[in-house]
């Protein structure tokens, strides 16, 4: 299986330049990416069965693995909510695939958002972990604009090995996450 392109320049450029610029004796100190995770939030689940499917489809295309549910731990009358409902589904991606989707986000989907200029500097969790909410699945090129239901967000969550948000922050940037 090849290498992803983003993983080799990670080996070969990034490494090097953050052992240099923060003063690391061991390549393995080093923060790499560690997991991202890709989730959906379906509260209308409840009411629309095919929903789960529609969603579930473009989070397959998108991640090119299938989506795991996830069902609701607490009943929430309020919400219409009860215990074990399904109210979205997830995607956890590592190694290959990871670093696969990290750089189609980047280079591809990213720019394709109306009026982008950048992403947040500032949305780091204080243990080097950033989150990133996207309005729309249709950023994504392997999205067919005329197979979609209805526009769904997702939320993107880069987990890191990163002690700290400064570590993280520069991290994502040499991977080329365009900050603002």
């Amino acid at each position: 299986m090849a290498v992803p392109r983003l993983k080799k320049r990670y080996e070969e450029e990034i490494v090097p330049q953050m052992m240099e610029e923060r003063g690391y004796q061991n390549s393995m100190g080093v923060p790499k990416l560690e997991k991202v995770v890709l989730n959906i939030g379906l509260g209308e689940a409840i009411d629309n069965a095919r929903a789960l499917e529609a969603a579930s489809g473009d989070l397959a295309t998108i991640s090119g693995q299938r989506p795991v549910v996830t069902k609701a731990k607490k009943s929430i009358s309020s919400f219409k909510v009860r215990e074990g409902m399904v109210i979205g589904l997830m995607v956890t991606l590592r190694k290959n695939r990871m670093y696969d989707f990290f750089d189609r986000m980047v280079s591809t989907a990213l720019p394709r958002i109306r009026d982008f200029s950048g992403i947040s500097r500032y949305a780091f969790d204080g243990r080097g972990n950033y989150s990133l909410g996207i309005k729309e699945q249709l950023i994504f090129p392997e999205i067919n604009y005329d197979k979609i239901d209805r526009v769904r967000g997702l939320q993107v969550s880069i987990v890191t090995t990163a002690g700290d948000d400064d570590e993280s922050r520069r991290l994502l940037e040499l991977m080329g996450m365009p900050f603002a």
